[in-house]
């Protein structure tokens, strides 16, 4: 690690929050134990950002990313495409709102793939730049898209990997909203460490979400997503933490999301979405 510089400037942790009424926002994203003992660099990103003009067509964008750990670069492979998926939907901003707020998922999912492929080559053209082999920065991705308008109640999930969607309603969790358990991972605990990754893959899975005032969605790395399922101890602690009706300040969501699982030492990476009561 001492070698890279891209490693050497990591930070540790990143922790970040926003408000966007009717929606709240907390994010985090941990360095494992594993990563930090062997002396290597925090393989996980996140991304939080606003698409669209500034109105009630405004798109929220949460995305995760986990670099694969056999890859030597993927830390800068997950890094980057977290910082280019906001460039890259933004051009296509008022079609995926159209697209959700019709609740046309076919036509989600085009724009989606089509969004994809740009940030499989970009990747891609980056890491050849740097005369590194494309695979070298393979990472996952995760993206969540939420209209701001509260009339609109479908959100758009794609993604490209592993990793987790979770939904607490009313003190109960769904680990896969929306979707099958071979989609999310979710439901069994078992750790399979093969998966899609840009820029090798090319193409996302893609589903519609729709939710309810008060709900809390969890969009995650399996370094949180795999412990959840696995868990009920975690579940019980998140589930009273989080779905209680108040959003935690970010200093309180930071130690609530370090909770400590026994064998789980993969980077943690979460993005927590608070749904406000009218």
């Amino acid at each position: 690690m001492s070698d890279d510089p891209t490693a050497a400037v990591l930070p540790d942790i990143v922790l970040d929050g926003a408000a966007y009424p009717p929606l709240t926002v907390r994010a985090a994203s941990v360095r494992g134990d594993s990563h930090r003992y062997h002396g290597e660099p925090r393989q996980d990103s996140l991304g939080v950002s606003l698409l669209g003009e500034p109105g009630p067509g405004e798109l929220l964008m949460l995305a995760v990313a986990d670099g694969v750990g056999s890859a030597s670069l993927s830390h800068v492979g997950s890094s980057s495409v977290c910082r280019w998926a906001a460039w890259a939907f933004a051009h296509h901003a008022q079609e995926l709102y159209e697209a959700l707020a019709a609740g046309a998922a076919a036509h989600f999912a085009e724009l989606a793939t089509f969004v994809v492929e740009r940030l499989a080559d970009k990747l891609a053209r980056n890491a050849k730049s740097r005369s590194h082999d494309p695979a070298s920065h393979a990472t996952t991705l995760r993206v969540l898209l939420v209209p701001r308008d509260p009339s609109i109640r479908t959100r758009g999930l794609l993604t490209v990997g592993d990793g987790g969607i979770a939904l607490l309603r009313d003190g109960r969790w769904d680990l896969d909203p929306g979707g099958t358990a071979e989609a999310s991972g979710a439901g069994d605990g078992v750790i399979d460490t093969r998966t899609a990754a840009l820029p090798l893959s090319r193409t996302a899975e893609t589903r519609l979400l729709t939710t309810r005032p008060g709900d809390v969605l969890v969009l995650s790395t399996d370094g949180l997503s795999t412990p959840l399922a696995g868990e009920s101890e975690m579940r019980d602690f998140f589930g009273s933490a989080w779905g209680g009706g108040s959003v935690p300040e970010p200093a309180d969501f930071l130690w609530q999301f370090q909770y400590r699982v026994k064998s789980y030492d993969d980077d943690r990476t979460g993005v927590v979405l608070w749904e406000a009561l009218p």
